[in-house]
C-alpha cells in the first residue's frame, strides 16, 4: 500500500437529481473540480448569493439524524455519503453545488456518487497533500460507547456495530483506504431503519422521502426490502461508510487506525473535537512529492 502524496480532484463537472430523505424535496446536486487547497466547498445555489460551507468540523450544526453543516443562516444536512466517497476516492478538492438544504439520500448508500465521480475521472494536481497523523493513542469512551485513534503507516478504520435485533446483533468491519476496496465494498452498502420508527419520525414531518428505495427496512425478525441485503454485513459496512463521512471533516486525509464502537454522528463529532484539542497525540505532514519512507508497524500494533 501506497500513500497518495498529491492533492486531486475530478476530471470534470457531474450531476445528479434524488429526493431527500427527510424533506421528500428533489434536489438537483453537481460535483464540480476545484483547484488546489480549495477543500470540499458546499454551495446553496437555491439561495441569495448562493452561500458556500466548507465542509469542516466546526461547521458542523447538527448531528441528531444525519451530519449537518451550516453559515449564516445556510445550512446542507446528510452530507456523510457524499463525503464519504471523497475519502474513498482520496479526493482533495470539490465544488459540490445544491438547490435544496438537504442532499439526494439516493438508494440510501454511496454508489451513485461513487460512480459519477469514477465517470468523471480523477486528476491529481501538482499540491501536496497535507495529512493529518495520529502520534499516539487518544480514545473517547461514553455510555459503553467508544471512538480511538492509535497510529499506523496508513489510513485504517475499524467499526463495530451491536443491535438486540437478530439480524444484526454485533457486526465489525475493518477497511484499509483504497479505491478499489470502497468502490467494491462499501459504496454500495445502505442505510437502514426499523420500519415501527417510520411512523413517528413522520409525524413529526421527517423521513418524507424515505422507501423501500431509499435504504433498508427491517420489522422485528426480517429485512422488508424484496431484493434482500447486498452484502450479509451491510449494516455494519454502511456504520462504517457513515463513520468515513464524519470523519473526513476533518479537513485532511488521516494516517492512523480509527476504531469506532457504537458510535454514531454526534459521537464522531464530539470525538474530532477531542482530538483536535489533543496537540500531543497528532502532527501534521507532507511529503513533497517524494515517496514516504517505509513506515514501521508499531510493536503495539504487530501482531
Amino acid at each position: 500500500m501506497a500513500l497518495l502524496t498529491q492533492q486531486r480532484t475530478l476530471c470534470k463537472a457531474v450531476s445528479c437529481s434524488g429526493v431527500g430523505v427527510h424533506s421528500g424535496i428533489t434536489v438537483n446536486l453537481t460535483i464540480k473540480p476545484a483547484p488546489p487547497n480549495h477543500g470540499i466547498k458546499f454551495i446553496r445555489t437555491d439561495l441569495p448569493d448562493s452561500p458556500a460551507i466548507s465542509a469542516i468540523f466546526n461547521m458542523v450544526v447538527d448531528t441528531s439524524l444525519a451530519t449537518v453543516i451550516g453559515s449564516e443562516g445556510a445550512i446542507v444536512s446528510t452530507i456523510e455519503h457524499l463525503m464519504a466517497c471523497f475519502v474513498g476516492l482520496s479526493i482533495d478538492n470539490a465544488v459540490v453545488e445544491l438547490d435544496g438544504y438537504e442532499m439526494p439520500i439516493m438508494d440510501g448508500s454511496a454508489a451513485l456518487f461513487t460512480s459519477m465521480i469514477l465517470e468523471a475521472g480523477i486528476k491529481e494536481l501538482s499540491f501536496p497533500r497535507t495529512f493529518f497523523t495520529i502520534t499516539r493513542e487518544i480514545i473517547l469512551e461514553e455510555n459503553g460507547k467508544y471512538v480511538k485513534a492509535s497510529p499506523h503507516p496508513f489510513f485504517k478504520l475499524s467499526s463495530t456495530i451491536e443491535f438486540a435485533h437478530p439480524l444484526i446483533r454485533k457486526q465489525t468491519y475493518v477497511f484499509d483506504l483504497s479505491e478499489k476496496t470502497f468502490s467494491e465494498e462499501i459504496c454500495m452498502a445502505r442505510t437502514f431503519g426499523f420500519f415501527q420508527e417510520v411512523d413517528h419520525l413522520r409525524r413529526y414531518g421527517l423521513a418524507k422521502g424515505a422507501s423501500l428505495e431509499t435504504g433498508i427496512a427491517i420489522d422485528e425478525e426480517s429485512v422488508l426490502n424484496e431484493e434482500g441485503l447486498r452484502f450479509e454485513d451491510e449494516f455494519v459496512r454502511h456504520k462504517l461508510l457513515d463513520c468515513l463521512g464524519d470523519f473526513s471533516l476533518l479537513g485532511m486525509p488521516i494516517i492512523g487506525h480509527i476504531e469506532t464502537f457504537k458510535s454514531g454522528h454526534a459521537f464522531n463529532h464530539a470525538f474530532l473535537n477531542e482530538l483536535v484539542s489533543r496537540k500531543d497525540c497528532w502532527e501534521t505532514k507532507q511529503f513533497n512529492n517524494q515517496p514516504p519512507p517505509k513506515a514501521k508497524v508499531p510493536k503495539s500494533l504487530a501482531i
